[in-house]
């Protein structure tokens, strides 16, 4: 695992500008591996980007059987959770997919994780208490909301899960916001920053200026400067990672 420190230094920069830097360090395809490939809403936008390991889960609300059958079900798997060191995302897959009859998160749930180091989940199905969640600091991306918990309980945990098309193993690195979420390969997270913040400075100093630095300039003259720049954004790239970056 990487530093705490480093984790919160993830948090300063959004999801798409992980990415960046991590397509350029990775040996997977990141074109269709990493991110999630169904669409997420981001119920929390206005707390920004989390990160951290993913502990998963799944569920079936719409099953009363579960219930029934293991009475000590919420014992066993708050004690998976608190064993696990933070900061942690929960990765919840509903097995009532496509349907959606409950929410396994609110406002009790919520508040539970949080104090045992989890910052937010990620969940395939619903969540509810939305302003109860927000106010105990956990984040959620969700496919959408419900009034209801129906026969939410937790069904078997520590386990791959798949969820907006993406599978996810017990301890990768997760980082998420309004974009959507990245799954980290564990080779590639301790290169990960670095490559981010390189990424971003090189856009800044390249291509972003020349598109900012127009004032005064025929068009003639801007498309020349932006040539120059994605040039040298290139040059840069490939010196450092041998490729050529986002174009």
């Amino acid at each position: 695992m990487i530093p705490h420190s480093e984790l919160l230094k993830l948090k300063r920069w959004n999801t798409p500008t992980i990415y960046n830097g991590w397509e350029q360090i990775t040996k997977s395809d990141a074109g269709k591996e990493g991110f999630n490939l169904e669409e997420t809403t981001d119920f929390m936008p206005q707390m920004g980007p989390m990160a951290g390991y993913a502990i998963t889960l799944a569920i079936e609300p719409g099953n009363p059987v579960h219930q029934k059958t293991n009475t000590d079900v919420w014992d066993d798997y708050r004690a998976y959770v608190a064993s696990v060191p933070g900061p942690k995302i929960v990765v919840v897959q509903d097995l009532d997919k496509p349907n959606t009859f409950g929410s396994f998160w609110g406002e009790v749930n919520s508040n539970i994780h949080r104090v045992l180091g989890c910052v937010g989940t990620i969940t395939d199905g619903s969540i509810r208490d939305v302003d109860e969640m927000t106010n105990a600091g956990f984040k959620a991306l969700a496919k959408r909301l419900s009034v209801g918990h129906a026969y939410s309980t937790p069904v078997r945990w520590n386990c791959e899960v798949e969820v907006f098309g993406r599978k996810v193993k017990p301890g990768q690195l997760v980082h998420a916001d309004k974009h959507g979420f990245l799954v980290i390969p564990e080779e590639d997270e301790q290169n990960l920053l670095k490559a981010a913040i390189f990424m971003d400075n090189n856009e800044c100093n390249t291509v972003i200026a020349a598109a900012r630095n127009a004032d005064g300039k025929t068009n003639n003259e801007i498309l020349k400067d932006i040539n120059k720049a994605s040039s040298l954004f290139k040059k840069a790239v490939n010196e450092r990672f041998g490729s050529n970056g986002e174009w």
